[in-house]
């Protein structure tokens, strides 16, 4: 990269900070707990909106895997889950009124608090319907991990997102608050991906899967981004670029091997196909808060108007971390 760009990079990474603590002011605190944090606590942030259905078990799961902490941003939720949240020991809540899309989709509100609370501290940012996977973690906590991270002195890990459904209709079987969605979408596209080098960033791009091949099969360029890089030992000089695509400093964005090895990587289960997904479709088309003016929830919208089904032949039922290592979706690397 030359001189140039570098700068360029710097000013632009300058101002997603200014930007971030000026959207800061956009967060009320609803209960803040954040004195009971310890230097060595694993911290989990997430923005949601009227997703307190998923609730119970998002926390129960992160709580399993080793998590201490929990920072929410509600975007003006109306379903009582922002009472629920307050109500949880590990977890402490903001609310704000203002636009989740002048936010940079949630994002300046979320390198807010990172900056304010995250820093020293290994942060995964996710949304209420992501569930990170990484080797051995049907054996070892989260904390095994970023203990092996530390070690290695690896400053973020990178996560594919994987999209979940169920096989048949996805209104077909409600989902129930404290339920395991991979109940009901425990089924995954294998194949079809993309990958490419994005050369501003340093980071790759990855698309294709069920969402590709459903509602953008004339347009797959213009279907959802599934690289994110969901995991980092913070430093208040970071800041998030786009969701967790991408950072900067453009190193973090280094999260596989340029030489024809391996790193190791994780995985995002993304549970969004279940049956609230249609009432959620058309509350983000009323709102019109999304990138480039909803064209994804356009496409889902109609997409799944007459046959919302994902499921194909090729379809392959999850297991576990290990099938999905075989399947090159996610590997050990030279953790063992």
């Amino acid at each position: 990269m030359g001189a140039w760009q570098s700068y360029r990079l710097r000013l632009q990474r300058k101002r997603w900070r200014i930007r971030a603590l000026r959207k800061g002011r956009e967060l009320m605190p609803v209960s803040n707990r954040t004195d009971r944090i310890r230097a060595s606590d694993l911290l989990v942030f997430c923005t949601q909106r009227n997703e307190g259905i998923r609730l119970p078990y998002f926390l129960d799961y992160y709580r399993e895997m080793g998590v201490n902490h929990f920072f929410f941003v509600d975007n003006d939720s109306t379903d009582g889950s922002v009472d629920y949240l307050a109500r949880q020991p590990d977890v402490s809540v903001w609310s704000s009124r203002g636009s989740y899309k002048r936010s940079r989709f949630g994002m300046d509100w979320i390198n807010y608090l990172l900056r304010k609370y995250g820093h020293g501290h290994w942060a995964l940012t996710v949304d209420p319907d992501e569930f990170f996977l990484f080797p051995f973690c049907d054996t070892r906590p989260l904390r095994a991990l970023t203990d092996w991270l530390d070690a290695s002195s690896i400053k973020s890990f990178s996560a594919m997102l994987l999209d979940m459904y169920p096989k048949g209709r996805i209104d077909a079987q409600p989902y129930q608050a404290g339920q395991n969605p991979l109940e009901i979408a425990s089924w995954f596209d294998a194949g079809n991906y993309t990958i490419r080098r994005n050369n501003r960033f340093g980071n790759l791009w990855i698309q294709g899967g069920p969402r590709a091949r459903m509602f953008f099969p004339d347009r797959p360029e213009r279907a959802p981004a599934l690289n994110k890089i969901p995991l980092v030992k913070w430093d208040r000089r970071y800041t998030y670029v786009s969701s967790t695509h991408m950072l900067l400093p453009r190193g973090l964005n280094l999260v596989y091997d340029e030489w024809g090895g391996e790193k190791a990587s994780g995985l995002l289960l993304h549970t969004k196909f279940l049956d609230t997904f249609g009432r959620k479709a058309e509350e983000e088309l009323e709102r019109k808060q999304h990138y480039a003016g909803s064209t994804e929830y356009l496409a889902y919208h109609a997409g799944i108007k007459d046959n919302p089904d994902l499921w194909c032949k090729w379809s392959e039922k999850y297991i576990n971390w290990r099938q999905l290592e075989i399947l090159g979706l996610m590997s050990k690397g030279n953790w063992a």
